[in-house]
């Protein structure tokens, strides 16, 4: 069975290159918006959840403490995907479940996939 990431992210760019580098292997649906992200989640069952935190119109960090506070949604791994300076810190209080730096290369990503998605 194909594993299904939902990815958000307001960069246009960084979705297509995403979906275009893991599509091969994984049922891929990207976002540029995450105030929907509890209903998309329940839609689409998703093995793991890309989540940049600079995204209209909740945000990444609201859009995680809703998924994380709702049953359904609650045990799906959420890796945050962000620029932000000193995200290694910003991390430890968001109750995600990891996170991986901007910029970063095909390896990066595909590792940090492979670490949630069994």
């Amino acid at each position: 069975m194909t594993k299904t990431i939902l990815i958000y992210d307001d960069d246009a760019e960084i979705l297509f290159l995403c979906k275009a580098i893991l599509s091969k292997e994984y049922r891929v649906q990207t976002f540029s918006r995450c105030d929907t992200a509890v209903e998309d989640a329940k839609t689409f069952q998703p093995d793991l959840i890309l989540m940049d935190l600079w995204i209209p119109q909740i945000g990444g960090q609201q859009a995680i403490k809703l998924l994380k506070a709702d049953l359904a949604t609650d045990n799906i791994p959420v890796v945050i995907f962000s620029a932000n300076s000193g995200l290694s810190e910003m991390f430890k209080g968001l109750n995600a479940d990891g996170f991986l730096e901007k910029p970063f290369d095909i390896s990066a990503l595909k590792a940090t996939i492979a670490k949630y998605i069994n």
